[in-house]
């Protein structure tokens, strides 16, 4: 077992839209293809989108585009068809193509699970299916998967889903984070704002986090950020005496749980709500998701996030 088990509270499922299928990561566990999983994921809650329209796109008109074969019909501008005989389209604000960059944490302590799936595994799982999600909305889609520096780098692109999918295949936890060095290349790498997804267990201070974020931040970039837990990390359900051994450093340490429980729970809700509080002082859109959640009902809960907060900007 790892004392990496810093760990966090999950945030509650309200607001899931009904339809979800709750779809248990340890089942996902057992399909052997990321880009099948990630299907069958998205296909199967996306008619949940379907029962509500605005869920995902703005309601801010932007532009008018030609009809193609295959487009949605109920987006026709039919007023403007009475007018010129033409098929046009309206576009809203948000299915405007832009840059979606999945930062994915692979550092040794994601490798941790103490149900039948690590956090990296289920990170896996949340990365190829939002990766899915954008690139079914014509988004640019990337990968930068870190640990003590970037070790892939997918460059955001309409055509590259498969790249980043096989990517994110084929991580392995191992190594230090290093968030503050790796956000700084980042924000060199991506000159273009866009939405960039940081997944991660979020193993730093929160005056590192705080470092690490603002680079993303004062470059205009939406910032979002899934903070990834296991179940024992929160709940500490250990009985017997044993020694704890750090996944990333290493560092072992012997620990009674029983007399160390309450200090770890203090410990544990004092670092979550520091964490809360600099996500939403520096405006990052924040989500907790301890491992054992069902995959689409964190789905559901990030777009119905991500609506309420566009509805306030």
């Amino acid at each position: 077992m790892s004392d990496n088990a810093r760990s966090q509270s999950s945030s509650g499922a309200s607001g899931i839209l009904p339809g979800a299928r709750f779809v248990d990561p340890r089942v996902l566990s057992r399909i052997d293809s990321l880009e099948l999983l990630a299907r069958y994921v998205v296909e199967g809650f996306i008619s949940g989108l379907h029962r509500s329209p605005h869920l995902g796109f703005s309601t801010d008109f932007a532009e008018h585009r030609a009809y193609n074969p295959g487009d949605d019909i109920r987006h026709i501008d039919w007023r403007l068809y009475a007018r010129t005989d033409r098929f046009y389209l309206k576009e809203f604000e948000a299915d405007t193509n832009t840059n979606f960059l999945v930062l994915l944490d692979a550092s040794a302590s994601m490798a941790y699970g103490s149900h039948g799936v690590t956090k990296l595994e289920y990170a896996k799982y949340v990365a190829a299916c939002l990766s899915y999600l954008a690139n079914r909305q014509r988004d640019r889609v990337g990968l930068i998967a870190f640990a003590e520096d970037i070790v892939d780098y997918v460059p955001p692109s309409a055509k590259h889903l498969l790249n980043v999918l096989h990517s994110v295949d084929r991580l392995q936890a191992k190594g230090r984070a290093a968030l503050y060095k790796t956000m700084l290349k980042v924000s060199d790498l991506q000159r273009r704002r866009g939405i960039i997804l940081l997944i991660s267990d979020l193993y730093e201070s929160t005056d590192e986090l705080r470092n690490a974020i603002a680079p993303l931040r004062d470059a205009g970039h939406d910032v979002v950020v899934m903070h990834v837990l296991d179940p024992a990390e929160v709940a500490f359900p250990f009985d017997s005496a044993a020694t704890f051994e750090d996944m990333e450093t290493g560092e072992r340490l012997p620990i009674v749980p029983g007399r160390q429980r309450k200090e770890y729970a203090d410990l544990v809700t004092g670092h979550l709500d520091a964490v809360e509080r600099l996500m939403a002082e520096g405006g990052v859109d924040y989500l907790r998701a301890e491992s054992s959640r069902p995959v689409d009902d964190l789905l559901f809960a990030y777009l119905l996030r991500r609506e309420r907060l566009r509805g306030m900007r």
